[in-house]
């Protein structure tokens, strides 16, 4: 595995103050895992997407999906890449403070682990397409990225593709399976605050 630049969470880190937002900070990048993470967040802040993260080089690479995954692969999925994540965003749920970048509610909706099919992603990515497979608790089996020539150098615009294979499907996920794999919420009631209970 290729370790990524010490500063690739710079970006991630200068959109955010810590103080006020609950997202984790992220120390250092992980240098080494066992199991790749994989991780969708479902993100309502000014508009509802899917955060779409592959664990590499120590960080989450990271893709906002507008419409979300799909199981059908017919269906093509635009993946705008965005900053690289820590490691401990993958853990994370909850609502992002009005005001701060991102704001809005944040549902772990998939969460697993992944397996490139070719173990230098980095090449993969370099020719802009990385093929592999998901083991999450809604999403598995074979996918593949492919680099469009939309976006800019350092943002690329990609798409996301489902391989056909025996989780192939024309069902829709996103409505079948609309809860948190963390906390069984939906993305309203995660969005809500619990309720003071009186002191007797």
């Amino acid at each position: 595995m290729t370790k990524r630049k010490a500063d690739s969470l710079e970006e991630y880190h200068g959109k955010r103050d810590f103080e006020v937002t609950a997202e984790p900070k992220g120390a250092r990048p992980r240098v080494k895992a066992a199991d790749l993470l994989y991780v969708i967040q479902k993100h309502q802040a000014s508009h509802l997407h899917y955060d779409f993260r592959l664990e590499w080089g120590g960080v989450l690479l990271s893709w906002a999906i507008p419409k979300g995954p799909s199981l059908d692969p017919s269906v093509k999925r635009l993946a705008a890449q965005v900053e690289d994540h820590p490691v401990e965003y993958g853990g994370f749920e909850g609502v992002i403070a009005e005001g701060e970048y991102g704001g809005g509610t944040v549902m772990l909706w998939d969460r697993g682990t992944w397996t490139p099919d070719d173990p230098d992603v980095d090449a993969s990515l370099k020719k802009g397409e990385l093929k592999f497979s998901l083991d999450g608790k809604k999403l598995h089996g074979s996918w593949v990225m492919v680099r469009t020539k939309l976006g800019r150098p350092d943002k690329p615009q990609w798409l996301l593709i489902k391989h056909r294979d025996q989780y192939a499907s024309t069902d829709d996920i996103l409505v079948e399976k609309p809860r948190s794999v963390l906390s069984k919420r939906m993305l309203d009631e995660i969005g809500v605050k619990p309720k003071k209970t009186s002191a007797r």
